[in-house]
């Protein structure tokens, strides 16, 4: 199992789904995890998890669309811990809809969040890690961050807009001692895509459907998610920096 002893972590959206594997992954693998989430209350609960299973977590709560609140998360976390090593933007939203069927409105609520709330977070913690020379970042953005979803035109923009960002810092970075990376998931099977499912009319077949837009025939799990990501934040993947890595059961191999 890569080693992550001694770093300092924190996991956006980490209240539940791939968020929260993520953290209690890094926990596991030694480091001190920092969940957070706009749920206050499931937030609370990785974290309680983790300290029940013998790890080290806080829970705060943080909207990432705020950047006063990112600004004052990476206050805390830094006279916390002194420094944070690895930064993993999870915490994201999602619409269904064509442009004739997306608002305006629909497009800048994706965009506060997803693109911008990933931005302000790393913004906020990487003046720490340019200083220090050091610092792992983890962007979670999605298959639609390389392919067109169909019916998912605004989720689609803001996730190539997530890869794009990642390219950029990491070409901008390499030599200061930062790597940061993308994780493009396929469809995972998440509390909130089981939510979700029973909103149509025949939940049953909704799931069958999405399994099948993966060659594997099923949904990623959180834990699979997870392993991408605590490989990308371990010292193995030093070389690492840029990437897009796709665990998607082969759906962008189409």
């Amino acid at each position: 199992m890569f080693s992550l002893q001694n770093k300092s972590a924190l996991v956006t959206g980490a209240g539940s789904g791939i968020g929260a594997s993520i953290a209690e992954t890094f926990a596991r693998a030694g480091a001190r995890v920092f969940v957070t989430d706009i749920n206050e209350a499931t937030a609370r609960t990785t974290s309680e998890r983790i300290r029940s299973a013998g790890g080290v977590a806080e829970s705060l709560l943080l909207d990432i669309a705020s950047e006063l609140e990112c600004a004052e998360a990476a206050k805390h976390v830094l006279t916390a811990a002194g420094h944070l090593d690895i930064l993993v933007n999870n915490a994201g939203i999602g619409h269904v809809g064509t442009i004739a069927t997306t608002s305006a409105n629909d497009l800048d609520r994706l965009y506060a969040v997803n693109t911008r709330g990933t931005f302000n977070v790393i913004k906020a913690f990487i003046p720490s890690m340019l200083q220090r020379r050091s610092g792992v970042i983890v962007n979670i953005a999605s298959i639609a961050g390389l392919i067109a979803v169909r019916d998912r035109l605004a989720y689609t923009m803001t996730k190539h807009a997530i890869v794009g960002l990642t390219r950029a810092i990491a070409l901008d970075h390499a030599k200061d001692g930062i790597r940061i990376n993308a994780i493009c998931p396929g469809r995972v099977e998440t509390p909130w895509v089981t939510q979700r499912l029973q909103e149509y009319p025949d939940p049953k077949a909704a799931y069958e459907e999405m399994c099948a837009t993966q060659p594997m025939g099923r949904m990623g799990r959180p834990e699979e998610i997870a392993a991408a990501a605590l490989y990308l934040a371990s010292d193995e993947a030093a070389f690492v920096t840029g990437a897009t890595l796709t665990p998607d059961g082969g759906w962008s191999a189409g």
